[in-house]
């Protein structure tokens, strides 16, 4: 059986709801990377990008830094959390300010793949090597 690593991506700071990210996190959470992009693609919200970004994120973060195979990544962890507010005041009528707060989320994705297998040193490789190391002596 394949040995399976775990890659993660966190954003943070967002600027949208984290009710309005949370509707587009729900189309892909569950679903192979792969699926879960060309989804994400094709979605006209916009909280699809910042969303898209993560997801490439921890594909990235996988096969770069824990060698894993790209094709075998599904998405285990998709939640979408509160992030900071920005509490703002936006003009009224007869001179009053009416506070409002700019909400902003944050993303953690997290993906598992399959370990790619080590390759082999073939024979022919390792011959090479032994003759060279006797051509230096």
């Amino acid at each position: 059986m394949a040995e399976t690593y775990t890659a993660k991506s966190y954003i943070k700071g967002v600027d949208q709801a984290p009710r309005k990210v949370s509707l587009v996190a729900s189309l892909v959470r569950g679903r192979t990377v792969a699926d879960a992009l060309v989804i994400l693609a094709h979605t006209p919200k916009s909280a699809a990008k910042p969303v898209k970004a993560a997801i490439e994120s921890a594909k990235a973060n996988a096969i770069n830094n824990h060698n894993v195979d790209g094709k075998t990544l599904v998405i285990t962890t998709l939640s979408i959390t509160a992030g900071t507010r920005l509490k703002r005041y936006i003009p009224a009528s007869r001179g009053r300010a009416l506070p409002f707060q700019k909400k902003s989320s944050n993303i953690l994705v997290e993906v598992t793949g399959d370990i790619k297998p080590k390759k082999s040193v073939t024979k022919k490789v390792e011959d090479k090597k032994s003759e060279a190391a006797k051509e230096t002596k």
